[in-house]
């Protein structure tokens, strides 16, 4: 799926005033697509400030929100219902022309994968953010996995999301 062009200014000012949630309900959204992966509906959101992806128990938000504690973790597992699921996160800080070779690469994985969700924000054709999900299955267990992309033209800044559900 190629890149939308999202009709709101990008909101989120910086990497570090991200937050991280899975307990939220939707947020106002600027597009959103829903895709069956491997049997399950997954639905992924782009916000003004940032994503959300929906899929079986699991209400990931990365986003910047008000009164919420900032920052992402480097890691989490949680056991949700009779999933395990795994989230982590990065950020680089890369000199203008490793950035925008990341971001084109970035434009380019969102539009050759099957499930994908991309937006790029007025003012900057390098202010994305991207989700690609992924399912496969091994040995009878149903396996689902997300990579989101934030991207920080003003300093340079990429955040960049690995996410796991996998049935226990």
């Amino acid at each position: 799926m190629h890149a939308l062009s999202l009709p709101a200014p990008y909101l989120d000012t910086a990497a570090d005033q991200l937050c991280f949630s899975l307990d939220l309900t939707e947020r106002p959204s600027l597009a959103e697509r829903e895709v069956l992966v491997g049997g399950m509906s997954v639905r992924m959101r782009l916000l003004g400030a940032s994503h959300q992806v929906f899929v079986g128990p699991v209400r990931e938000t990365v986003a910047c929100l008000p009164g919420a504690d900032r920052g992402l973790p480097a890691r989490l597992t949680r056991q949700q219902a009779d999933w395990t699921y795994e989230f982590s996160a990065t950020t680089a800080r890369l000199d203008s022309r490793e950035f925008s070779a990341q971001v084109a690469g970035i434009l380019g994985r969102a539009a050759e994968a099957e499930h994908s969700l991309c937006g790029v924000f007025p003012g900057s054709p390098e202010a994305v953010t991207a989700v690609v999900v992924e399912a496969s299955d091994k040995a009878c267990r149903t396996r689902l996995s997300w990579r989101t992309w934030h991207t920080y033209p003003q300093d340079g800044q990429i955040v960049s999301t690995h996410t796991t559900l996998e049935a226990r």
